[in-house]
């Protein structure tokens, strides 16, 4: 175990926003709500797994709808608590803690303003790994893991409870309700036990995101390339370095959907690439041939800090680094691939990992 206090919330949410390939919201928004709650009610203890009695109920706590629409309309705070706390009571146990069910720049740290709300640990594990733009989407749903009940609120104090026979259902019906409440809700969901998460999560995502961000910022002061420093860090490839030409970003059923485009520069000169994405970067072509797509993680940063920018963010005339990155093992296994594979998202394209096209 080991505490969080607002040093550390700069970090993660800087690496978050990396591992949630433009998606998972805006670690900006998070970032202040995580601080003011560490501010308010005291630092947040992160566990391990294995420090927890198997039969602990953990409930993540997340953001769910177009990551654009929290430029302007910005979570209250006890929607959050309302739909954790809702969740709780429905299933008729006090949850021992909290944890992010993706790793996004607000999904990974609202998590801890939740724990520091409510004087919860966190836990260090994750059902991704990145962020994807569905609910069923996790590591969870091949293990048998239901993300219902699930609960949803919005900063009106509406709350939606529901219970659904299957994953793919909480995201049909949840699309609808997120979209009738503004296009953002808060939603608490896939409760489970610590013997589950362990047989089904992905581990250290918190820790493993501070490191990222500690990395970037570390390259910043010492003046060496950030791009290639967060490369290096999560074993990834250089896929593209260019300049934005065009945006086409849509709100569309609850998503950010488009596509950006861009011209190569330096190595890449007289390239050209297109990046689509659907609140998360989907796939990329160079040339109009297929380099990287989900799973793996495709992440655009820009080119002389290394931030990340997210899909709302993306704008004409940025000049960025497309990176590619392995996705965690747990997405290769079949049953899980069928979830995330690139014909889901409607290429025609099968999946082939990013280190056997660029290794």
């Amino acid at each position: 175990m080991r505490i969080l206090k607002e040093e550390n919330i700069e970090d993660i949410a800087l690496g978050a926003a990396v591992l949630g390939t433009g998606g998972g919201g805006d670690p900006y928004v998070g970032k202040l709500m995580a601080r003011e709650a560490i501010r308010q009610y005291g630092p947040v203890e992160l566990y391990t797994l294995d420090e927890l009695d198997d039969d602990d109920l953990i409930v993540p706590a997340a953001g769910m709808g177009a990551p654009v629409v929290l430029i302007e309309k910005l979570p209250a705070g006890d929607d959050m608590i309302n739909a954790f706390q809702a969740l709780g009571k429905y299933m008729g146990k006090e949850p021992r803690g909290t944890m992010s069910i993706e790793a996004g720049g607000l999904n990974s740290v609202m998590p801890i303003y939740v724990a520091a709300r409510l004087g919860i640990p966190m836990v260090d594990c994750d059902g991704m790994g990145r962020a994807f733009p569905e609910i069923q989407m996790t590591t969870f749903t091949p293990k048998g893991i239901t993300a219902s009940p699930f609960a949803m609120a919005d900063e009106r104090g509406n709350t939606v409870l529901m219970d659904t026979i299957d994953n793919k259902w909480v995201e049909t019906f949840a699309r609808s309700i997120v979209v009738n409440m503004g296009a953002e809700g808060m939603i608490a969901l896939y409760a489970a036990t610590v013997k589950q998460l362990k047989e089904a999560s992905i581990y250290g995502t918190i820790t493993f995101a501070e490191e990222i961000g500690k990395t970037v910022r570390t390259a910043r002061v010492s003046e060496e390339n950030p791009v290639d420093a967060v490369r290096k860090i999560v074993n990834g490839f250089l896929v593209f370095r260019g300049k934005i030409g065009d945006v086409d970003r849509r709100v569309e059923g609850g998503w950010n959907k488009g596509t950006a485009k861009m011209d190569g520069i330096d190595q890449f000169e007289g390239q050209s690439l297109q990046l689509d994405f659907q609140n998360e970067h989907l796939a990329v072509q160079v040339d109009g041939e297929f380099v990287a797509t989900v799973p793996d993680l495709i992440a655009v940063l820009d080119s002389e800090t290394g931030e990340p920018i997210t899909t709302e963010a993306l704008r004409y005339g940025m000049r960025v680094a497309v990176i590619a990155f392995p996705c965690a093992p747990q997405w290769r296994e079949p049953d899980a691939l069928k979830l995330a594979h690139p014909r889901y998202f409607g290429y025609d394209v099968e999946y082939v990992p990013v280190e056997e096209r660029f290794g």
